[in-house]
């Protein structure tokens, strides 16, 4: 059994440790003793069987305020007071310097929080150290001074997520959509290095990757390009391929007729496409950012947003190319084929694709099994979102989300045009939605204060994003020349602030939320699956959302509600939620919440129920959110995975399937790892073939909170994976 320390290194529990401590609070008084030896030993007991019922590891401030109660349980209220005193003081010796301890701790790779903080980091390369190292010190500065105490507080006890605290002291955003098309087309700056719009498509893809390198080493969260921008290289590359093949045939005295000609240059254009789109799959995964990860980037496959159909034929070619590259997926260092996490792939169903007989149907099914053997590409229902996303023109329109998830709001620039891409987000703040439930309820409370208490969080949540935005106010476009001064974002002047871009809508403010059907519960004791449960659901949706156009409308500022992907958060909130409120069935009784609106994942529902379902919950959700199914290995049954594609084309917006993707180094076993409780009852996982436990010896990738992650997960994540149900 383990423990958490102060400096976040995992240690073997000893229970001697707390009969000394109680002890000698116990006998360093003035007047005899209050506790005897075998109520000591009850104590220590008492609190050993806690922690092997908590079903993670506890943390030695957890372990301590068990400490304290039992002390007083046992009617030692004088030793208690000496224990306490005890803690303060210590506390008090650590203030001077919070963060030594921490560091140490991450560059001996020690750090169990950290060490599972982020599923595509790893912890052991130095560079993913030292951006921790600096998150660190980050963190230490935005909690004692750029922050405002409630929201620190607020924050440590789980009652909101400020995201990125460890970025908070630069002025960096979030995410965006990077303008590749002004960039390539009008030329851009990379390292003080002038680069000219490029002459072939392969040439377009070798910058395209540079860019995404850049823009990821000067913000904190994902980006997105789309494969349209692209597409018009592909006939640059036709025209140049067609010139070298006439000139070539010339000098060998060879006069081809027209159609050869065309079927060399075709298959000449194919090989440079291919080339092209190796060139991003390979950089993006191999390249190194200044955090220590490969870049978080999101390739958007959208047929309908090339002007022509010229170009839509071209886009057509290279979205063909990127799905049978990620099929085959990239080899590992043991030169076995394994799934990516990155890049992130997009795909838009739309009235050409959705069908097998359609135009471009054949594209969809190479999306599928893509899916199948690959967990990616997630799926954008063209029509469900022209429905949504309806700008000030009164017209709809389709576009890619920022990373992991989080959509722009609908937008037209001063020539009413819509605008997406060059435009991007200023922060997110979460609201747990359990803790608000449980602190009206536990208490006594009834729905009435639920309210009251949602409507004070979310005072405090729309406080922490002011935070964010003056962060950025004032922020000159210096600061990050590839973003604000060469195109990705903007082409402002040297010295000039990027102020006017937070405002008015170019930019956004989320507010994120989770918990939604613990929360739901927790006040009706119905399930979202419920129809009771459906409608407090939708109406504490509609809340959230009202509070967002109230801000907006006061300030000119875009705010926008967003279903949070938490990952490492899901089990902080857990445990501070079980420290506050003890484990509440169904509520707090397992070691992560539920993210968003999703459906809880132990709740046996149907795949296609699922997806209607929580599409109600997705529509009001407009700041971003994705749905998905868990399905088991569908590689040979790629019909169904179609029928599921149709189904989300014609319901919801957003969603995915996720499915598995492992291999064993040990036996080469290439089915699914389990997940299983090991003797000090944490779990790990294991080959279910030859029962490899190491890490260090196996690939395992899994959708954690849409996007896949490679690296492994904390406890509470991987009790999560451990429980989810199978939806087809």
């Amino acid at each position: 059994m383990k423990i958490i320390k102060r400096s976040g290194a995992e240690d073997v529990f000893d229970r001697q440790k707390i009969v000394k401590a109680i002890t000698k609070a116990n006998e360093t008084g003035d007047s005899a003793p209050e506790l005897t030896n075998r109520q000591i030993d009850y104590i220590s007991l008492v609190i050993e069987d806690y922690c092997k019922d908590a079903g993670r590891a506890l943390s030695v401030e957890e372990i301590q305020e068990l400490v304290e109660s039992h002390i007083i349980l046992q009617g030692a209220p004088e030793t208690a007071k000496r224990y306490i005193r005890y803690r303060y003081n210590r506390s008090l010796a650590r203030v001077a310097n919070t963060t030594d301890n921490q560091i140490l701790s991450l560059i001996e790779c020690n750090n169990e929080e950290v060490k599972q903080e982020n599923s595509n980091k790893n912890p052991t390369v130095n560079s993913v150290q030292r951006d921790y190292m600096a998150g660190e010190v980050s963190k230490d500065l935005t909690k004692r001074i750029l922050l405002p105490p409630e929201i620190v507080e607020a924050h440590e006890n789980g009652i909101i997520h400020f995201h990125d605290a460890d970025y908070f002291a630069q002025h960096m955003h979030n995410c965006d959509l990077v303008n590749l098309e002004d960039m390539l087309q009008n030329g851009t700056v990379i390292s003080g290095t002038m680069i000219e719009k490029p002459h072939s498509f392969s040439t377009a893809c070798n910058i395209a990757t540079q860019i995404i390198a850049q823009v990821a080493s000067n913000q904190y969260g994902g980006q997105s390009i789309s494969l349209t921008h692209l597409a018009p290289f592909v006939q640059i590359s036709r025209e140049k391929i067609k010139k070298e093949t006439i000139a070539e045939m010339e000098e060998l005295g060879v006069k081809p007729t027209q159609e050869k000609l065309h079927s060399i240059v075709e298959e000449r254009l194919k090989k440079e496409i291919k080339r092209g789109v190796q060139t991003i799959q390979y950089q993006v995964v191999t390249l190194l950012t200044t955090n220590g990860q490969a870049p978080f980037v999101t390739v958007f496959m959208y047929l309908n947003e090339a002007k022509d159909e010229v170009l839509k034929h071209d886009l057509a070619m290279i979205i063909e190319e990127v799905l049978k590259q990620r099929i085959v997926g990239v080899k590992n260092e043991a030169g076995t084929y394994v799934t990516p996490a990155f890049p992130k792939l997009i795909y838009v169903l739309e009235d050409d694709n959705v069908t097998d007989d359609s135009k471009y149907g054949y594209l969809t099914r190479l999306a599928a099994k893509c899916t199948a053997k690959r967990m990616v590409p997630d799926y954008i229902s063209e029509k469900i979102m022209l429905k949504l996303k309806v700008d000030e023109n009164g017209n709809g329109n389709c576009y890619t989300c920022m990373g992991c998830r989080s959509f722009l709001t609908p937008y037209v620039d001063e020539n009413r045009k819509p605008k997406y891409y060059g435009r991007f987000n200023q922060g997110v703040v979460t609201l747990n939605l359990v803790d608000v439930a449980c602190t009206a309820i536990e208490n006594g409370g009834t729905e009435e204060d639920f309210w009251r208490i949602l409507n004070e969080r979310l005072e405090l949540c729309h406080k922490a994003l002011r935070c964010r935005h003056e962060r950025l106010v004032g922020t000159l476009s210096d600061a990050a020349p590839i973003l604000w001064q060469y195109g990705a974002l903007a082409r402002l002047k040297k010295g000039e602030p990027i102020t006017k871009l937070l405002y008015g809508g170019y930019s956004t403010l989320s507010l994120g939320y989770a918990g939604l059907w613990e929360c739901v519960y927790e006040i009706s004791k119905k399930k979202l699956t419920e129809a009771e449960g459906e409608e407090l659901g939708l109406k504490i949706m509609q809340a959230l959302n009202d509070a967002c156009l109230k801000w907006r409308n006061e300030e000119n500022i875009h705010y926008s509600l967003y279903g949070t992907p938490l990952e490492s958060t899901t089990y902080k909130f857990a445990k501070c939620l079980q420290k506050r409120f003890g484990k509440i069935k169904g509520v707090t009784d397992k070691n992560y919440i539920t993210n968003s609106y999703h459906i809880h994942v132990t709740e046996p529902i149907d795949a296609f129920d699922k997806l209607a379902l929580e599409s109600k919950f997705q529509e009001l959700s407009p700041g971003g959110a994705i749905s998905y199914v868990e399905v088991p290995n569908m590689q040979d049954n790629i019909d169904a995975v179609m029928s599921v594609m149709q189904f989300i084309y014609d319901n919801i917006m957003y969603a995915e399937l996720n499915t598995k993707s492992d291999y064993c180094h040990e036996c080469g076993y290439d089915g699914e790892i389990q997940i299983v409780t090991d003797e000090d009852g944490k779990l790990v996982w294991e080959c279910p073939n030859c029962h490899n436990r190491d890490q260090n010896k196996m690939n395992v990738a899994r959708r954690t909170c849409g996007y896949i992650g490679t690296q492994f997960w904390n406890q509470g994540r991987t009790q999560e994976i451990k429980e989810r149900v199978l939806h087809l």
